[in-house]
């Protein structure tokens, strides 16, 4: 992760070098008329990186992810997603770049008349995706998430833990140039943990950019990879920046 932080350096020819699969420059946030959300946030996301997303609960986690899947506009500064200004994007522009982003939504947003199998599969099917491929992957990925036995049931008979291993299934079916989630291990045990870890491990080896927001400081520890705090809406500095 590169987090380029507002300072003299910032102009010069280091800030040239913060491009990225998603680039924040100046960035504020609010909805509404209220309180900005999000302030004066600059960061950037590498091609292919896997970051961590944390802070206290209201820090603007939620907001930020918002942000990056194009369901909230900004209200300052300027967001680049894949060197594309959002800012200046059409809807079918916005919409072409949406299909690129995989989001595992909190609340799940899973299709309740569908089953499991037909939840996971739909974005390849939206696609126009062939539908025997769409079947192999489908039944594969849902294997993998532990929920082989489960293929024909529908969301309302599946437990929260069960629902948010469909949803993460269904957010990396496409395989997404950017994967989004909130709190993707909030409603699994540890064993299930581990497994999502690896899934979203492994979709990051071959090319994905993955920002996870997460209260669960042992499962950043256990994995290593950097880590972007929020606190009151701004981005925290890592330590060595924040002595400088």
């Amino acid at each position: 992760m590169t987090v380029c932080h507002r300072g003299t350096w910032r102009w010069g020819a280091e800030w040239q070098r913060c491009r990225g699969v998603v680039r924040f420059e100046g960035v504020g946030m609010r909805y509404g008329a209220g309180p900005e959300i999000l302030r004066d946030i600059t960061v950037r996301f590498e091609p292919g990186s896997f970051h961590f997303l944390t802070g206290p609960s209201g820090a603007g986690k939620t907001s930020l992810l918002k942000l990056m899947y194009l369901a909230e506009r900004a209200s300052a500064g300027t967001i680049h997603l894949f060197d594309r200004d959002v800012g200046t994007m059409s809807r079918d522009e916005r919409a072409a770049v949406r299909r690129q982003i995989g989001v595992i939504f909190r609340d799940f947003r899973l299709l309740d008349h569908l089953t499991a199998f037909d939840n996971v599969v739909l974005p390849l099917r939206i696609f126009g995706e062939n539908e025997e491929r769409a079947r192999t992957f489908g039944s594969e990925l849902l294997r993998w998430v532990g929920l082989a036995e489960d293929l024909d049931t529908r969301p309302p008979a599946l437990s929260d833990g069960q629902k948010q291993r469909v949803a993460i299934a269904r957010a990396v079916i496409t395989r997404p140039r950017l994967l989004l989630a909130d709190e993707p291990t909030g409603n699994v045990d540890a064993k299930q943990g581990i497994r999502l870890t690896h899934l979203f491990q492994e979709l990051n080896r071959i090319g994905t950019t993955v920002v996870l927001a997460t209260h669960d400081e042992a499962w950043i520890e256990r994995t290593g990879h950097p880590v972007l705090r929020l606190n009151a809406g701004r981005l925290v500095p890592p330590p060595a920046q924040a002595e400088a």
